[in-house]
């Protein structure tokens, strides 16, 4: 289901059918706008439902859009049952549906937290990491990342060692600091030597050895960023009470 298309239809129905009665019904010396007819009602429900759409047509298209965190790949950062708020503005403003880009505001940084469109599925968002920029040479070899011949610092997190069984570590890239997990295991998912495409960025999962990510379908396009990761605003998996203390986190 296309909710962006859903949403952008019934504000421009429910617009035309207002700007038809401004327009042309009104001046009409036989309408009748308390006559019981087809016409009426839609009428009554548009400039009942316009102001609401719109406003959240606007919101959603362009500042904020919420999404609910449906896998582990982002653990420990973000939970299954995350309900967070992503920032549309921030990798620029684009039109809802065409997508197409309207205003530059800024680009990617290694260490966002950023959600894309699957480029071989774009009705499925994925969120993950940016690690690599447009150019860069990265290496994933026994649980380390290497970025243009440097190699990225990792620690064991002193304040929480261990996560559901697996080791966490502080990860550092560039000026941003970050936890992840990696499994206790001799055997490293996804190493390889990766280039990044011009016009694209290499996305991994804080949950290395458990992400379904760039190490396997390839750096993302542009085009497919929907925006940057910005709060966690509830957290509630399946019918168990919210974990109140997730709620209002930033997401760094």
């Amino acid at each position: 289901m296309n909710l962006a298309l859903i949403l952008v239809s019934l504000t421009l129905f429910s617009g035309i059918f207002i700007l038809s009665d401004i327009l042309f019904w009104k001046k009409q010396s036989n309408h009748n706008k308390t006559e019981k007819n087809l016409k009426n009602t839609v009428l009554e429900y548009s400039y009942a439902f316009f102001p609401v759409l719109f406003f959240v047509l606007i919101i959603r298209s362009f500042i904020f859009e919420p999404f609910r965190i449906p896998s582990g790949s982002m653990k420990p950062t973000l939970w299954i049952g995350d309900f967070i708020f992503v920032k549309k503005y921030s990798y620029g403003l684009r039109l809802p549906v065409l997508e197409t880009k309207i205003w530059e505001v800024d680009d990617p940084k290694r260490g966002d937290v950023a959600v894309f469109r699957l480029p071989s599925d774009p009705s499925i968002n994925y969120i993950k990491r940016v690690i690599g920029l447009p150019g860069d040479k990265i290496i994933y070899q026994d649980h380390r990342l290497t970025i243009n011949g440097r190699l990225v610092e990792l620690e064991r997190d002193p304040a929480n060692p261990s996560y559901e069984m697996k080791p966490q570590y502080i990860e550092s890239i560039d000026q941003s600091s970050h936890t992840i997990l990696i499994a206790n295991t001799m055997n490293t998912i996804g190493e390889g030597y990766y280039v990044v495409p011009e016009g694209s960025y290499f996305m991994m999962g804080d949950n290395r050895d458990n992400s379904r990510d760039s190490r396997f379908i390839e750096a993302i396009p542009e085009s497919f960023l929907v925006g940057k990761a910005a709060m966690i605003w509830m957290h509630m998996d399946g019918i168990e009470w919210p974990k109140w203390k997730r709620i209002g986190r930033e997401i760094n």
